[in-house]
């Protein structure tokens, strides 16, 4: 016995194993964070024979694409050009360069764009729609909207469109551009917010977390023992770099095992900074109510729309379609409090244990709100994210709410100073 346990003690300190309670040990998919590629449903929901869906109002991010700009795939890419000049670069450094000036060349006049993947995960996400609720689709009228961004704009137009080869009954009516912005880019928009970023909290625990988390071994691995660093080089940004170009790949349809440039331990604590930074940003925290409440005005619209529809109002349109962006749905679902987004703490630490990006919004993330009705006509809502019901009230197991109960709870998350 005492010799196992000394064993396990030499392991524990060689390995870190035991020394910190929030470490983490997701998987290298989970680890790719809110770059992620859509996780599809096994099964279909089936509606409850005692109701009928009569409204959709679908809240959607675009799906997966190019990397959002060449900032982090240049610095990568000079980076290891310079250990490669220096002749410190490892023959793992030189497979990364190959991989890095890849996605330079293939992104050419397409950062951003939607990639092919993209476009499908709308497409399985309006198939699965249409197969769940066909008597919505069936003759129905559909309106759209989206973001002024083109990968937006796209997922929107791949989703419509295969709504459109499934049943050409339905009715279409899109809108894109930034008369959209204050629902579907409200980061952009609100004063309040854009000065949180700038100068708000959230800086000091995620710096703080930053420069106690982030290895830089894995960066090492790359570029050589020997490799000059200089003094303007930040490692740990960098590392977050490598982190970032890596874990964005599978959204441009190129196939990488990530245990191939990080170990599991190395992986998960980049993963752990990133999602930090994107908690501490984008949702509300004991730091700030402001990122959530940012959603205000999208959440009133999602709550008037339904109200409209139920009242025979806005020409009959018994689907609404928005088409966002990662930081229009992380602020949503915080606002109504859904569970796994949303989580007080004034332990950051803590937070990778609790708030994933991962589950909360990969690529192509949704938000389905459906309405249903008993024959005696009362109306029930259905709340799911990326296509698994959620419950909706904390404390309440309930799938299936009334409406009415459904509705006074979203109201009671806006705060007073939104609402009409």
């Amino acid at each position: 016995m005492r010799i196992f346990l000394a064993i396990a003690v030499t392991l524990a300190a060689l390995t870190g194993w035991g020394a910190n309670p929030t470490a983490t040990s997701y998987t290298p998919t989970e680890c790719q964070g809110s770059l992620r590629p859509y996780p599809t449903p096994s099964d279909y929901y089936v509606v409850p024979d005692s109701l009928t869906p009569v409204y959709i109002s679908h809240v959607g991010r675009h799906g997966s694409r190019y990397p959002a700009s060449a900032t982090h795939s240049v610095t990568l890419s000079r980076l290891l050009h310079r250990a490669d000049s220096a002749k410190t670069i490892t023959p793992l450094g030189r497979r990364l360069m190959q991989i890095t000036d890849y996605v330079i060349d293939a992104s050419h006049n397409r950062w951003g764009a939607l990639d092919s993947l993209g476009e499908a995960e709308q497409r399985g996400i309006a198939s699965r729609m249409l197969r769940a609720f066909p008597k919505v689709l069936d003759g129905g009228k559909v309106y759209a909207i989206s973001s002024y961004s083109p990968r937006c704009m796209m997922s929107m137009f791949s989703f419509t469109h295969q709504l459109d080869r499934l049943n050409n009954t339905t009715e279409f009516t899109t809108s894109t551009g930034r008369q959209n912005s204050e629902l579907m880019r409200p980061f952009d928009t609100d004063k309040d917010y854009r000065e949180f970023i700038s100068t708000g909290d959230w800086r000091v625990p995620y710096y703080d977390f930053m420069k106690q988390t982030v290895p830089v071994t894995a960066l090492e691995r790359a570029v050589g023992k020997s490799f000059p660093w200089t003094e303007d080089d930040d490692r740990q940004e960098l590392a977050l770099v490598e982190y970032y170009v890596l874990a964005g790949l599978q959204c441009m349809s190129v196939d990488v095992n990530l245990l191939d440039f990080f170990n599991s331990q190395e992986l998960n604590a980049l993963w752990a900074t990133f999602n930090l930074r994107q908690y501490l940003q984008r949702v509300a925290t004991t730091l700030s109510a402001v990122p959530a409440e940012i959603a205000s005005p999208l959440l009133l619209d999602i709550i008037d729309r339904a109200d409209a529809f139920l009242a025979g109002k806005n020409q009959g349109q018994n689907v609404d379609l928005r088409f966002g962006h990662a930081e229009t749905l992380m602020p949503l679902l915080s606002l109504m409090r859904l569970p796994g987004c949303y989580y007080l703490t004034n332990y950051f630490d803590t937070v990778a244990l609790h708030w994933h990006d991962f589950d909360v919004v990969p690529m192509a993330a949704n938000l389905q709100i459906v309405l249903m009705k008993t024959k005696k006509g009362t109306v029930y809502a259905r709340f799911a994210l990326n296509e698994k019901a959620v419950t909706l009230i904390p404390n309440d197991t309930r799938e299936i709410i009334p409406w009415e109960e459904a509705r006074a709870y979203l109201m009671r998350c806006i705060p007073l100073y939104y609402q009409p």
